[in-house]
């Protein structure tokens, strides 16, 4: 039995007390609401809402879980007679509807209301007072009147904002004006002839440049080169590489397209690419594995017609003395016709045409009915 009472003390420590806090809620200044005509109105407060605004939360059944004990808890539990057990539980749901039972709930929430008031009465409050700023007259209306400040006092030594903008882009094309005229002359000096490539340079690559402004493509580098320049591979070994650069590769020109852009310059950007070419290079050469039962695919590649100009078409000078003497025939045959009268002259025809309607035709005359006499006048009407 002191056993059982012993653990009496665990078992209230281990049920906790669901007791809401019951404080009045404090609208401060920032929860108002804006000025409005109509006072303000307030839900109705019905009987399931307690002081705090919630609803009653409902009181859970007790109910004797051994899984909920701790190691030592389960070891003086275990040390009990069936009948000690029983009176272990049945004082521990005593315990447990006492504490949960609503004068408990109610004497312990108002001790937590008192020791909150008595803490809130100690700490010191501190008044916060937001100085009104009284707004200039540039910032009468905007949103930020409170950080604006008042308007300074205008001494007559400065020009509006829009002047400050000419003013600002008269300087920006004069620094333009003075590059181009004493720093762009200084550049061709530094001017080199264009000098084609040799075969020891078979990689080209394309860089893009925005003068200098900032932009997400400019450390982009494109690498271009043909598998046939490069030196030092079989037909063996180029068939493999083009095998694995896959659809990079365009077989209509023979040129392989790679481009860079991971890194944030473009000479790592340019690095890279030349690492790559080395590392397919290096592949290529192994001996071990020549890929020889993969075949080719360029499914990837769609090629685009070609279109020649005939060889028939073309103007060349046997064509054009045989346009000549074709023209010369046709202007003899029509000046054949015309003399034998066989030739047909619109103009002549439409002449003739018009002059035959223009034959006068015969006007017709108004013919008078003869006046009725005597009875047969009357009878008209």
């Amino acid at each position: 039995m002191a056993t059982a009472f012993s653990r009496l003390g665990f078992a209230t420590l281990r049920h906790s007390c669901r007791i809401q806090c019951r404080r009045k809620q404090w609208r401060g200044l920032s929860e108002r609401r804006p000025f409005h005509s109509s006072p303000p109105a307030y839900r109705a407060r019905s009987d399931e809402d307690d002081d705090s605004g919630q609803k009653n939360v409902p009181k859970e059944p007790y109910s004797f879980d051994y899984d909920q004990l701790d190691p030592e808890e389960r070891h003086h539990y275990d040390l009990l007679s069936p009948q000690e057990k029983k009176q272990f539980q049945d004082e521990e749901r005593a315990a447990y509807e006492h504490l949960t039972s609503p004068h408990m709930e109610s004497k312990l929430q108002g001790m937590v209301n008192q020791a909150v008031y008595d803490i809130s009465q100690e700490t010191p409050r501190e008044q916060f007072v937001i100085p009104k700023i009284t707004p200039g007259l540039m910032a009468m209306g905007e949103d930020d009147e409170q950080d604006s400040g008042e308007d300074e006092d205008f001494e007559g030594d400065d020009i509006t904002s829009i002047a400050h903008g000419e003013l600002e882009q008269q300087r920006e094309l004069r620094e333009y004006a003075r590059i181009a005229a004493w720093e762009m002359p200084m550049l061709s000096k530094l001017a080199k002839p264009f000098v084609l490539p040799s075969r020891d340079e078979p990689l080209r690559f394309r860089y893009t440049t925005y003068m200098g402004e900032t932009h997400p493509a400019a450390k982009k580098v494109v690498l271009e080169f043909c598998t046939r320049d490069l030196p030092g591979l079989t037909e063996a070994q180029r068939i493999k590489l083009v095998k694995l650069v896959g659809v990079r590769y365009n077989p209509d020109a023979d040129l392989v397209k790679m481009s860079c852009e991971m890194f944030e310059t473009q000479a790592q950007n340019k690095r890279y690419l030349g690492d790559l070419v080395d590392t397919l290079m290096a592949e290529a050469r192994d001996a071990s594995d020549m890929f020889e039962d993969v075949p080719l695919d360029f499914r990837h590649h769609k090629s685009k017609p070609k279109f020649e100009f005939p060889e028939q078409w073309k103007l060349t000078e046997e064509r054009r003395a045989q346009l000549e003497e074709n023209r010369k025939q046709r202007a003899l045959k029509e000046r054949e016709r015309e003399e034998a009268g066989k030739l047909v002259d619109g103009v002549k025809v439409i002449e003739r045409v018009m002059e035959a309607r223009a034959v006068k035709q015969p006007i017709a005359a108004k013919v008078e009915a003869p006046k009725a006499k005597g009875r047969q006048r009357i009878k008209a009407r």
